[in-house]
């Protein structure tokens, strides 16, 4: 394979017919040996600071099949525009989430715009758990405390932490990565369950209900899962509350500081979803008075920036966006963005199920394993026995 490097782009297959710019670098080799097995010369950014539209318009150029790009990346009408004149069909994110792109433009533009489920859902949700944790018992603060050299021994009040063992998860936004989490705390920690969704989810509340019944059969305390009425209800009842929803106007700021008001002194706030979902410095201001409550953040509303101040609370926990952060997860995300380019720049159909495993091995199915504006498009769906 041919290598070439140059002004911070490494160039793979510089002879292929077809052209993708991948505007990071991904984890893993089987990502880019799709790409290659296609046909397609693939520029790769190498480096760390963040492209800006100006950039990414640059390195489309005239020419540019597809494009693997970035959550960190506004992908607007003219980004669109400027695929779509350099004969581009394709954009995939490099994620699940897709608020950062502006499918109707896309879709305006012909472009095709995939994303990476299905990979992220445990490891994200194992994140939000950690968080949980790191958040109840007080670990980094604790840390820092032994790290600084002000241990003296063991001390029967020294950093009391929440227990969580039978206290009620409230959960906003019951997706999958939202139920895989409130599943771990529910099973493994007998917390009752709070949910606040538009639409009742009937599989997690008859899954609690039957380990619900396990439980009791066993001698063991019952435990409940319901769906409240109103984002409030939730707030003042939860003494975990975390947020799995997407972003968009009606959900950007949803804990501000009046919603925090409403949540128990000593509450905790778990957001490993988007982080304009919190006014940050709502937070701050409230963390900073509200000395029980605690919160633990893995995203930002303003990444990588974050509010004056957060870093100096003691009851604040916060990573830098690492909710994906497994090597297994994000080499399967590097691999569902290459198919996603790969089968729409080889002319293939968009595959229209959900279980998307056998898209991570050498084996996969000709087709896009998800387009999310495929139907808009008028695209081919893919079958067992062929195109649909």
């Amino acid at each position: 394979m041919t290598v070439v490097r140059t002004n911070g782009w490494r160039v793979f297959n510089r002879d292929g017919r077809k052209r993708v710019i991948v505007t990071k670098e991904l984890a893993g080799d089987l990502w880019l040996e799709v790409l290659v097995s296609c046909d397609c010369r693939v520029e790769v950014y190498t480096r760390t600071d963040l492209l800006d539209g100006a950039a990414i318009r640059g390195a489309i150029g005239t020419r540019c099949d597809g494009v693997i790009g970035q959550l960190t990346e506004t992908w607007d009408e003219r980004l669109f525009q400027a695929l779509h004149a350099a004969g581009g069909r394709v954009y995939s994110n490099y994620a699940v989430g897709y608020d950062n792109a502006d499918v109707s433009a896309a879709t305006a533009s012909s472009i095709a715009v995939g994303n990476t489920p299905g990979v992220l859902t445990e490891t994200t949700a194992e994140m939000a758990v950690a968080l949980t944790f790191a958040a109840a018992r007080r670990v980094v603060e604790s840390s820092r405390h032994l790290a600084d050299g002000r241990f003296g021994g063991w001390l029967p009040g020294l950093f009391l932490g929440k227990l969580l063992h039978g206290k009620t998860l409230g959960l906003l936004g019951a997706g999958r990565i939202g139920v895989a989490y409130a599943r771990m705390l529910v099973e493994g920690h007998k917390m009752d369950l709070a949910y606040y969704d538009l639409r009742p989810n009937d599989d997690l509340e008859g899954y609690v209900a039957d380990y619900s019944a396990f439980l009791e059969a066993h001698g063991e305390r019952p435990i409940r899962c319901r769906r409240v009425d109103t984002l409030e209800q939730l707030l003042c009842e939860a003494d975990v509350v975390s947020l799995h929803v997407v972003l968009d106007d009606s959900t950007r700021h949803m804990i501000d500081a009046s919603r925090l008001a409403q949540m128990k002194d000593d509450a905790i706030l778990i957001n490993s979803s988007r982080g304009p979902l919190v006014d940050e410095e709502a937070l701050v201001e409230h963390c900073r008075t509200h000395t029980e409550f605690s919160a633990a953040l893995d995203v930002f509303e303003r990444e990588p920036e974050t509010a004056a101040g957060l870093h100096d609370l003691p009851n604040v926990v916060a990573v830098p966006h690492l909710g994906s952060a497994t090597r297994w997860t994000r080499e399967g995300m590097a691999t569902l963005a290459a198919r996603n380019v790969a089968a729409l720049v080889s002319g293939w159909p968009v595959w229209g199920g959900s279980e998307i495993s056998m898209f991570l091995t050498d084996a996969a199915p000709q087709a896009a394993p998800s387009i999310v504006n495929a139907r808009e498009l008028g695209l081919p769906m893919f079958s067992e026995g062929g195109r649909l």
